[in-house]
């Protein structure tokens, strides 16, 4: 048992997950004996961490989470989540937040469960960790560290120990986020978005089969946003990924799945193609004076509005021609993000 030596009375085994080396002839045999079973122990857990999560979808069954000051930030959210991309949307306060420390076993849930395959996420938050990824909304890093330094390491306290293995590692994430040229440069000097991409990096230093990237692409530029959206795009394509976002554009360039959050509850769930069916024929855009908007908004079912050369341009919703110089137009996705939170507000007004 002992790379082929058999000590004195040496004894070892490595039966469900636990090992026993007893009466070793020497220190020395000792510690080859404690290795062996650190080595076994490591690749048994991923065999059975991988067979838990080769079916991987997460399921979200009536998640509830009320802060100490009243605030229900989570009410019964049931989702499924598929491989793939998928998009939670939802204005700043909604509880996006809350849900993806939920996932990421950072904070308890009230009640409700979440499953990973065969994880029980909220019992099982280890084995959970051994395949997340993690890009939290906010987070910082070491100024005056190189982001080859400091990747390596990150790869170190996530296990990866051998040196060859974890230069190879480093070397292609950061070819991956387009960082590779820049490895040696301090962090302090990193763009918005070049620090966005170093953290997608270190989320994926253990090949992750779920991915939770919150708030991503707030604050980046266009050029920034597109990059990002190259590396989330491939990522996707046999990963659980969550994207969280208040930002439209985002779900509408990547995510074949999403869902709408508001005031802590699910409002729509499914594909964004099929979504955009339901609002086909019903939307309506007109150019009005800016004396004019409160007047259209008692009288029309207002869910969008945004500035055109100086003027509002407005969208509303209507299940019949209103006439008044509104013209049909097709729906998008920004029209479906508003009509739903127009409509979840209104409900809990009323």
């Amino acid at each position: 048992m002992h790379n082929g030596y058999k000590g004195l009375n040496a004894h070892l085994t490595v039966t469900n997950n636990v090992c026993t080396y007893q009466n070793c002839v020497c220190h020395t045999l000792q510690r080859v004996c404690h290795n062996y079973f650190l080595k076994a122990k490591k690749e048994h857990m991923f065999v059975l961490i991988n067979q838990k999560t080769d079916n991987m979808e997460l399921i979200i069954n009536n998640l509830s989470k009320t802060y100490s000051n009243g605030v229900k930030a989570l009410q019964n959210i049931s989702l499924e989540i598929p491989t793939g991309m998928f998009g939670l949307l939802g204005p700043n306060g909604a509880g996006k937040s809350t849900l993806m420390r939920t996932i990421a076993t950072l904070q308890e849930a009230d009640q409700g469960s979440i499953k990973f395959g065969a994880i029980d996420v909220l019992k099982q938050k280890n084995e959970l960790r051994q395949v997340l990824g993690y890009l939290p909304q906010q987070f910082g890093l070491y100024p005056k560290i190189s982001a080859e330094a400091l990747l390596n390491h990150f790869a170190v306290l996530k296990g990866i120990s051998n040196r060859g293995e974890r230069k190879n590692l480093v070397n292609a994430l950061l070819h991956k986020t387009n960082l590779y040229d820049v490895r040696k440069q301090n962090l302090k000097g990193y763009s918005g978005g070049m620090k966005q991409r170093f953290g997608i990096a270190q989320a994926l230093l253990n090949n992750p089969k779920l991915l939770i990237v919150d708030e991503p692409t707030a604050g980046l530029d266009p050029l920034e946003r597109n990059r990002f959206y190259n590396v989330l795009s491939e990522l996707g394509e046999h990963t659980v990924v969550i994207l969280s976002t208040h930002i439209v554009d985002d779900v509408k360039e990547l995510c074949t799945n999403m869902a709408i959050i508001n005031q802590g509850q699910v409002c729509l769930q499914g594909k964004p193609l099929q979504i955009l069916e339901t609002l086909k024929g019903r939307v309506y855009k007109k150019t009005i004076e800016k004396t004019e908007l409160n007047n259209y908004k008692e009288n029309y079912q207002v869910i969008s509005e945004k500035l055109f050369l100086g003027k509002p341009t407005i969208h509303i919703l209507s299940d019949k021609n209103p006439g008044d110089g509104f013209a049909l137009i097709d729906a998008e996705l920004e029209d479906v993000y508003f009509s739903e939170i127009f409509n979840n507000s209104n409900l809990k007004s009323n």
